[in-house]
């Protein structure tokens, strides 16, 4: 766990080489010790996802998310706050490769099952919400986004 942690703490520090490296041992001993499909495993394979996704190595990022998400899926259902974070870091992914309406969708799928496990005005769900309006931004649809802006800036509100 501590390995992991460490590789969250040099991805945070922009020491992406010993982040990745951090990871992989985490992924390794994880792997050993507690199987493929444990979901410690299974979160290290999501913060490789994400380390790959924000160095533009969006293949290497698309793979692990796709393995994230078999297994949080088999493992913990599809409303388990894992597998959500994991779907909605599938929406950042298709909103960069210029997948919008893909990217709509999948945000739609996360935020649909954020809003039922976490509630309509948890941080989490808030942070997809912003999603989408970002989304709606780009597509040109501003009175929706300006719409989802203002839920997202009563939500952080009402949460603070």
């Amino acid at each position: 766990m501590a390995i992991n942690n460490l590789g969250s703490l040099y991805d945070s520090q922009g020491k992406l080489k010993e982040a990745e490296e951090m990871f992989q041992r985490a992924y390794t001993g994880f792997e050993k010790a507690l199987g493929l499909d444990h979901p410690s495993t299974l979160s290290t394979v999501n913060n490789l996802g994400y380390l790959y996704y924000g160095q533009g190595k969006l293949k290497e990022a698309e793979e692990m998310y796709q393995r994230a998400l078999a297994g949080f899926e088999k493992a913990l259902g599809p409303d388990y706050t894992s597998t959500l974070d994991t779907i909605n870091n599938f929406g950042l992914l298709y909103f960069d490769q210029g997948k919008l309406k893909k990217a709509e969708e999948i945000y739609q799928r996360a935020l649909a099952g954020k809003e039922n496990t976490l509630g309509p005005d948890h941080t989490s769900t808030l942070n997809t919400i912003n999603n989408l309006g970002n989304l709606y931004r780009e597509q040109g649809k501003l009175k929706k986004a300006e719409e989802v802006y203002w839920r997202v800036y009563a939500g952080y509100e009402k949460a603070l």
